[in-house]
């Protein structure tokens, strides 16, 4: 017995059932591979996603109370309104302070009050006294 040789007179009889049917499966997976690694880079892709998220709230998280990530714009506007109060504060408390020496002055009834002892004003001493020792 010789075995069969392929060469260009060769023929192969197949059932046009099968033909079909192998086609179809080749393409089925083909397909399926396809959507299977279509499916893994979207997952790698939302993996990585979540990954930056997780980074990026653990920053926040950590640098947001210590005010290394800026402020809100509220928070922006209630320090500016903070600052135009202290200032205002500050001028009635010089107000204030004028108005106790002017109380005192009167109370007393003179013009100098370096010479006055009230709980309000530290004795300075009068610039008239003269000291003893030392130049002026």
């Amino acid at each position: 017995m010789t075995s069969p040789k392929v060469n260009d007179d060769t023929s192969l009889g197949i059932n046009l059932k099968w033909l079909i049917q192998i086609i179809a499966i080749a393409g089925m997976a083909v397909w399926g591979y396809f959507g299977i690694t279509s499916k893994i880079s979207q997952l790698e892709i939302d993996v990585m996603r979540m990954k930056d998220s997780v980074a990026m709230n653990s920053d926040f998280r950590v640098k947001w109370p210590l005010g290394q990530l800026g402020a809100l714009p509220d928070d922006a506007e209630q320090n500016m309104r903070l600052r135009f109060i202290e200032a205002d504060v500050s001028i009635l408390e010089s107000h204030v302070d004028n108005l106790r020496i002017k109380s005192v002055k009167l109370e007393q009834g003179r013009d100098d009050l370096h010479d006055t002892a009230h709980p309000f004003i530290p004795h300075v001493g009068s610039p008239r006294e003269k000291q003893s020792g030392g130049t002026r």
